[in-house]
């Protein structure tokens, strides 16, 4: 008895059906190739814009930090203390200033009003930098190594902090309060309903007993 091997048969292809369609719209190769654009786009961004954040800060402080804490600040009405609550209490108002407006943005309803609503919050963007700068100007080095001459010269951090050493409380305490005044102003605000002016119309009288439907009696004509 001879053995006989059969052959495997083949798969017949799939139908038109069941074959695999690639999604319209761009080829793969080429969504890739712009996401990476993008992501290397923004990766180079970063930097230069956080390089752009930092300068303001550091230019105010290396022209305008020693004369502001040195003669300004004790020259204030009630000291460099009064100075620095002054400048706390800030902190919550400039930027309530720079936030405030950026919450009516809709880009999708106006992008004109979008647009002018960014534009009305740069002023409180630029207040934001200017106390930020003053707040940045107090800061000394960590290690007392970097205690330098300059950090101990007139209006300079280890300065500041010598002949005002509750400076840091005045400005945190100030800043604590200004922020519980205007959430509680806020609430209030938001809380306070439209007030509706009385109508002064009267009601329409009710039909009388001999005329039902409001008419006297009388019969439209015909």
């Amino acid at each position: 008895m001879s053995g006989t091997s059969a052959k495997p048969k083949r798969r017949k292809a799939a139908g038109p059906a069941l074959r695999y369609e690639h999604s319209p719209g761009r080829p793969p190769s080429l969504r890739r190739a712009k996401t990476s654009v993008g992501d290397r786009l923004f990766g180079c961004m970063v930097l230069p814009g956080f390089v752009a954040l930092i300068m303001p800060l550091v230019l105010f402080d290396m022209y305008w930090g020693h004369e502001l804490w040195g003669d300004f600040a004790p020259a204030w009405p009630g000291g460099a203390y009064a100075f620095a609550g002054t400048v706390g209490a800030l902190v919550p108002v400039v930027f309530f200033a720079w936030v405030a407006p950026l919450t009516r943005l809709n880009w999708k309803r106006s992008r004109r009003r979008s647009l002018a609503w960014v534009a009305a919050s740069l002023p409180g963007l630029a207040a934001c930098y200017l106390v930020a700068g003053v707040i940045a100007t107090t800061a000394r080095p960590r290690r007392r190594r970097n205690w330098d001459a300059d950090c101990y010269s007139h209006g300079g951090p280890c300065w500041v902090h010598v002949h005002y050493p509750w400076l840091w409380v005045a400005g945190l305490a100030a800043t604590l309060v200004a922020a519980a005044l205007l959430i509680t102003l806020l609430v209030r605000l938001s809380r306070r309903a439209p007030s509706t002016p009385p109508s002064t119309s009267e009601p329409a009288a009710g039909p009388t007993p001999r005329s039902p439907s409001g008419t006297g009696g009388h019969l439209p004509p015909a």
